[in-house]
């Protein structure tokens, strides 16, 4: 099977031969929780996103991200940071791509939909905020959250 590997500040990391625009969604409910999916190709938590298809928008990205990753239709609300530091590299076993980070993180509603999970999700649950520090996740996908729950409604950039 494919996998992901994430690597932070890794002076063995595999240097970067991509940079490839990307999503994340942190989308919240009405009881303050937050949809997470357990990645299939590392078997890490994370936030539902991907990659941004040439012909969509960032928010169009978003809630098709969303959708396929986790069963639930979303309504982007605004956004929660952007992520584009070169010490973050992404190795894709399956054909040896290694990415530069770059995500914009953008936060988000559930509007429909029951969390169900798909080929690249093998779990979808919403989690309460408080127990957040329970799942396994990259460096990466923590400090985003972090800086969201700590943030001052201002965008993280970095």
């Amino acid at each position: 099977m494919a996998r992901r590997i994430d690597y932070y500040d890794d002076p063995h990391a595999p240097k970067a031969n991509s940079l490839v625009p990307s999503v994340n969604v942190i989308v919240t409910n009405d009881r303050d929780e937050i949809l997470l999916i357990r990645r299939s190709d590392n078997g890490n938590w994370a936030v539902p996103g991907g990659a941004v298809d040439l012909g969509e928008s960032v928010p169009q990205a978003a809630v098709r991200e969303t959708l396929e990753e986790t069963g639930i239709t979303c309504e982007i609300t605004g956004i929660s940071g952007i992520y584009s530091d070169p010490r973050h590299v992404i190795y894709y076993t399956s054909n040896g791509e290694c990415r530069q980070e770059f995500s914009i993180v953008l936060t988000a509603r559930p509007l429909t939909g029951t969390p169900t999970p798909s080929s690249e999700s093998r779990e979808v649950r919403w989690v309460p905020k408080t127990e957040l520090t329970d799942y396994r996740m990259d460096h990466s996908m923590r400090l985003r959250l972090t800086h969201h729950l700590n943030g001052d409604q201002q965008p993280h950039i970095g």
